[in-house]
């Protein structure tokens, strides 16, 4: 899979993805940007908070246990201007019993999503000069 981030204006960029989907990131107005799209580092929230969500729900669905009423939601505490922790809170139906819904705090843990975020990931950086 391939991202690519183009800027539009300021701190604005246009971010592909290539399954085709688009999306704006920016910082909000009182960082320098435009606030036209959420920040980055929001999206790391999102992107744990939905893959969480997935995971539990697959997992679920494998057993033929009814969670149509999750919830999913992702407290980010700030390092400065870096995300330093994020602790994820799962909101579960009543009708699971306890083995149940621990069991699906185990899996919450399986995301891939938080697998990367737990873990040591490498992020490699390089350079190329050309003409766009």
């Amino acid at each position: 899979m391939k991202v690519v981030a183009r800027r539009i204006e300021g701190f604005a960029h246009e971010v592909d993805l290539d399954e085709g989907f688009e999306m704006v990131v920016d910082e909000p107005a009182d960082r320098g940007g435009s606030d036209t799209g959420p920040r980055p580092t929001q999206l790391l929230g999102a992107s744990l908070a939905g893959c969480t969500a997935i995971t539990i729900e697959m997992y679920a669905d494998r057993k033929g246990w009814d969670v149509s009423a999750i919830e999913v939601s992702v407290e980010i505490e700030y390092d400065g201007e870096a995300p330093a922790s994020f602790a994820v809170s799962l909101k579960l139906p009543e009708a699971l019993d306890e083995d149940q819904r621990r069991r699906l705090v185990q899996i919450a843990r399986k995301c891939p999503v938080h697998k990367v975020l737990a873990g040591p990931t490498e992020v490699t950086v390089s350079e190329r000069v050309e003409s766009l």
